[in-house]
């Protein structure tokens, strides 16, 4: 990589299509904030570097030297890093915080609401943790992933509600709620159990998902998470038929055209939100994403 900051700045204006001075001017500020949607409005330049460098999570001391240059080539670099052994997939940290988000809102609403079991309605088992459906769990799983975190007491209470869905959980759940999971042991099986499985089941159900921007791939595994990989004929998994193709050929307009699609499908306001943000994340995906903000999963 050239040492000569105005040879990489001008690398750096290529890349986003504005004349290549050599030096951070209006023009190459008003894109580079576009993509980090800190968008300011002033005649200043300093003003606009300042906006960026907080953008890019650096001191904004309004100079443009090695580290603010280096931050905005990581930003607009048109690959992405390889995803390491053991990972799945790259996400980007607004899709798990979407997934979380939509779970459970955050600590107190999940210790609130939700450290006993419930029963989210429909054909869902009976719930816990972040998601933790034990109607589409094994025995085997369900204790593999929490024998070391619950009670034998409450292992004992949730074991025969395991593979229980629709009205046959909802009829089991008052016999459930004795039990309590706090906010600290379902975050671990989250990150650690949960969303990696949610991850691998991501990349079966949409061969080449890993290809696609981080927002994107965040996307498709809360549509997972949230819905599972089934594939089938069936009308209410249409959709997601209908996306395995998209994935393959990176069509992100396609593949948020038909999370909308999906909304068809309920009438509650918290699944029609869910899918249009990740609609919305995946038609703004881009490479153009800074390093911090990737998470392998």
């Amino acid at each position: 990589m050239p040492t000569d900051l105005s040879t990489r700045i001008k690398s750096i204006q290529k890349q986003l299509s504005v004349p290549g001075t050599g030096i951070i001017d209006m023009p190459t500020c008003l894109e580079l904030e576009q993509q980090l949607s800190v968008v300011v409005n002033s005649n200043n330049l300093n003003t606009h570097i300042k906006n960026i460098q907080r953008g890019l999570h650096i001191d904004d001391d309004g100079l443009v030297g090695p580290i603010t240059v280096s931050r905005i080539e990581a930003l607009i670099a048109t690959k992405l890093p390889p995803i390491p052994a053991g990972a799945s997939m790259m996400v980007s940290q607004r899709s798990l915080e979407l997934i979380l988000e939509s779970e459970v809102s955050s600590k107190e609403t999940y210790t609130r609401l939700y450290q006993s079991p419930v029963w989210p309605g429909g054909e869902s088992g009976v719930t816990i943790g972040i998601g933790y459906d034990l109607g589409y769990m094994s025995k085997q799983a369900f204790t593999e992933t929490w024998g070391g975190l619950l009670s034998a007491a409450d292992m004992q209470t949730l074991l025969p509600v395991i593979g229980l869905k629709g009205e046959k959980a909802h009829k089991a759940l008052a016999g459930c709620k004795s039990v309590k999971i706090s906010y600290d042991k379902v975050i671990q099986v989250f990150y650690h159990t949960v969303l990696p499985a949610c991850a691998k089941d991501t990349r079966k159900a949409f061969p080449g998902v890993q290809k696609l921007p981080p927002d994107a791939q965040g996307a498709l595994l809360s549509l997972v998470y949230n819905r599972g990989p089934l594939i089938n004929d069936t009308d209410k998994r249409k959709e997601m038929k209908a996306i395995v193709p998209l994935v393959a050929k990176g069509d992100l307009a396609g593949i948020a055209a038909q999370l909308r699609s999906m909304k068809r499908l309920w009438t509650a306001k918290g699944l029609i939100s869910r899918r249009e943000k990740e609609a919305v994340l995946t038609e703004n995906a881009s490479t153009a994403i800074l390093p911090e903000a990737i998470i392998f999963v």
